[in-house]
């Protein structure tokens, strides 16, 4: 055999099994998807009703007692949007400047480095951060506090996120806006953020999914309560919590509540995910390739 058919028989092996690898692979995380889904839907789905989403906790909620989970919903809802919104004002910024103003320096290898770090810190370091800040300043757990601290769990998620798609933005586009007399703001603006937009929409999004799944980080920063928050000084439940505290019960009709709460959040965070692809899908219609 000569050593041309050697090499394309070794090539194809190699191709088959890392075909077989990647079909493998699918299957294991469709089969983790569908058992997460089945055992969420199968056990949470028959404590669920009209009032675990439209009622706050009644009297002895957590031991059996009526009412339901809008506090945490809403609670969640306000952390995660208010973090997303915060750790945006934050990212835009520092994106457009590792990829207009410095994107070969020192300086910019030096953030993404850092960025990575940050993002591979458990979120129960952040809540504890946050909670040494609040105790050096006098501060009592409460919906601002939380908002802070997830926001600076999702900054880092969000300018990878960003940094990633500006990053594969032709060269060729943003010469074209140079040599058409723009400036670096104009270039930004014009070609970086619209060619961009479908990524950046994403990114926004899995912030804010992480955001809203999220619970050390909230667990000693906005507190628990039953009540509905109404302002940003007091303390807001969430749905992770909420999950913890019930499947910690002995009784188990609140266990079930528990379930079904697991299976609010879930279907949460599906809907974030939905609506990624369709934003993505719809903005990638006004990107140039």
């Amino acid at each position: 055999m000569s050593m041309q058919k050697r090499w394309w028989r070794r090539a194809h092996l190699e191709e088959s099994l890392f075909g077989v690898l990647m079909r493998l692979s699918a299957v294991v995380l469709v089969l983790a998807l569908a058992g997460i889904l089945g055992s969420v839907l199968v056990r949470g789905l028959p404590a669920m009703s009209w009032d675990m989403i439209t009622k706050a906790p009644e009297g002895g909620f957590y031991l059996g007692g009526g009412g339901g989970l809008l506090n945490a919903i809403l609670g969640s809802l306000y952390l995660a949007g208010g973090g997303t919104v915060l750790a945006f004002l934050v990212s835009l910024p520092i994106a457009l400047g590792l990829n207009v103003y410095a994107p070969s320096s020192r300086w910019a290898t030096f953030t993404r480095l850092t960025l990575d770090v940050l993002w591979g810190v458990p979120s129960l370091v952040y809540g504890a951060f946050g909670f040494l800040i609040m105790i050096s300043m006098g501060m009592r757990a409460s919906l601002g506090a939380g908002i802070l601290v997830v926001s600076l769990l999702q900054i880092p998620i969000m300018v990878r996120g960003m940094d990633e798609v500006m990053r594969l933005i032709p060269s060729g586009q943003k010469e074209a806006a140079f040599g058409l007399g723009a400036t670096k703001l104009e270039m930004a603006r014009a070609v970086v953020l619209r060619q961009s937009l479908p990524g950046i929409f994403t990114a926004v999004l899995l912030a804010f999914g992480r955001g809203i799944g999220d619970a050390a980080s909230v667990l000693f920063t906005a507190g628990f309560t039953d009540r509905i928050p109404t302002s940003l000084a007091g303390p807001a439940a969430s749905l992770p919590l909420a999950v913890f505290f019930q499947l910690s019960s002995p009784f188990p009709e609140v266990r079930a509540r528990g379930y079904a709460a697991a299976l609010i959040l879930t279907v949460l965070i599906l809907i974030v995910s939905g609506l990624s692809r369709a934003l993505a899908r719809r903005l990638s219609r006004n990107v140039v390739n």
